[in-house]
């Protein structure tokens, strides 16, 4: 799956109140839309404004550098409150607390709790205990899945669901298995039922979530019968994935992505590195060419499949030869969108224990240079839907641009156009596309 800093606040107003940020991937905002069906029962309102809040929450993210800092940063602005209201409680879940749980509370003794990803249960119950001492479950649980458990989602075009928890990958330089454990997957009835709950009430778009999506199997329905499956859901017009993993992109998955017309002809697919020798040090678990025969394979599904990818630069051990290999590889597979960061060491990891071999300097060269490439690619990708028509599902009013409508096509590229009677969210308009550039189509509705 795609990563970055994202936040999100969720709005109600009466009885015994909570407010959540989030911070992270789109596990960590499904993550959010679970506690908040638990704290909904327990009979908790969310709230938009902290001052509102009888409790606090965090849900953080321990993937991306920098990140404690911000948490530890940000809870030191929220304090404030609880300065003011001691009885407030303020704490940290998700992928961060059960990352570095001891090192949070020596830095923020105010914290009232801490609880990991497999904890998320009986929250709201043991904070309406209050004990004095802070609490702390950062236990991990290898069958924890929350099959039984229904979040809550605001109103919207699309739903995230995730069908699957943890990750058996191991790469040298990921927490994810430490922090969200083993994988194991929700059972196929679970899932459909919750797909079919969601058109029903308006949505016309899942998305299915996972650390390594396509390696999902509940011990009778694997991940290509979960997509026939799901294809087969009325109402529902657009089904997509993230993130899954090179290495288990199975033949009879792409038979469903051929076959299956809901099945977005849209795949982001991590390849961290052109260079062998790193994808090796980093335990990926495939090679360069084997990568590439995947992706022709992927468009050999749909002639008109989008890609993008996640690169890392400044791996240990990478030499400028690695480095221009991933630049080539790059220029070969011309990925519509990539994720691009330095490499920064996680605690916990294999990697971490290794000598840093790329300067702060130099990693910051590749990746200005990296991304410059990667833009061009965009722009380039882009221009050619200019003169074409697409299928844009309406999401709302642009951002940046007054009286224009906003959406996504199948390819999940972001298209705008003018609409003085903007089309209701959900429906699905044919767009003539005029102009692009790297990130945004631009176009008119079509006669």
């Amino acid at each position: 799956m795609s990563e970055g800093s994202q936040f999100r606040e969720h709005s109600l107003e009466v009885g015994r109140r909570v407010y959540i940020e989030t911070y992270g991937c789109q596990m960590n905002l499904a993550d959010t839309e679970l506690l908040l069906g638990q704290f909904r029962r327990c009979g908790y309102e969310p709230v938009r404004d902290p001052a509102m809040a009888d409790v606090i929450l965090l849900n953080t993210c321990a993937i991306r550098e920098h990140a404690e800092e911000r948490v530890v940063g940000r809870l030191g602005d929220l304090y404030r409150y609880k300065a003011r209201r001691p009885d407030l409680q303020l704490g940290i879940v998700g992928c961060m607390a059960q990352h570095v749980r001891d090192r949070l509370l020596e830095r923020l003794p105010f914290v009232d709790f801490v609880v990991g990803p497999d904890a998320y249960r009986r929250l709201p119950e043991v904070l309406q205990e209050s004990g004095r001492d802070p609490y702390i479950d950062v236990r991990l649980d290898r069958s924890e899945t929350y099959a039984d458990l229904e979040p809550h989602r605001e109103a919207g075009v699309r739903a995230w669901v995730t069908i699957m928890r943890g990750c058996n990958k191991f790469c040298t330089f990921c927490v994810v298995p430490f922090v969200r454990g083993r994988e194991r997957s929700v059972p196929a009835g679970v899932v459909l039922r919750q797909v079919q709950q969601l058109a029903e009430q308006g949505f016309r778009e899942v998305v299915y979530l996972g650390q390594t999506v396509n390696a999902y199997h509940d011990g009778e329905v694997d991940f290509a019968t979960l997509l026939r499956r799901t294809n087969e859901v009325p109402g529902l017009l657009r089904i997509r994935f993230t993130s899954p993993h090179p290495a288990d992109m199975s033949e009879a998955t792409l038979e469903a992505m051929a076959t299956c017309a809901k099945v977005c002809p849209q795949v982001h697919l991590p390849v961290q590195s052109g260079s062998d020798h790193v994808l090796h040090r980093m335990a990926r678990g495939y090679t360069v060419e084997q990568y590439l025969r995947l992706v022709e394979k992927l468009r050999n599904v749909r002639s008109d499949m989008a890609l993008s990818t996640d690169i890392i630069v400044g791996f240990p051990g990478e030499t400028e030869q690695d480095f221009e290999a991933t630049l080539r590889l790059l220029r070969e597979v011309k990925f519509d969108q990539a994720f691009m960061f330095q490499y920064s060491a996680r605690s916990g990891t294999k990697a971490a224990r290794w000598p840093e071999t790329v300067s702060p300097e130099e990693k910051l060269r590749r990746l200005r240079e990296v991304i410059a490439l990667q833009e061009a690619i965009a722009h380039e990708r882009n221009q050619a839907w200019v003169g074409k028509r697409v299928e844009v599902l309406v999401e709302g009013p642009a951002r940046k641009k007054a009286g224009w409508t906003a959406g996504k096509t199948p390819q999940f590229k972001t298209c705008v156009f003018p609409a003085p009677q903007p089309p209701v969210p959900g429906s699905v308009v044919t767009v003539a596309v005029r102009e692009a550039n790297s990130h945004t189509l631009f176009g008119e509705l079509a006669a």
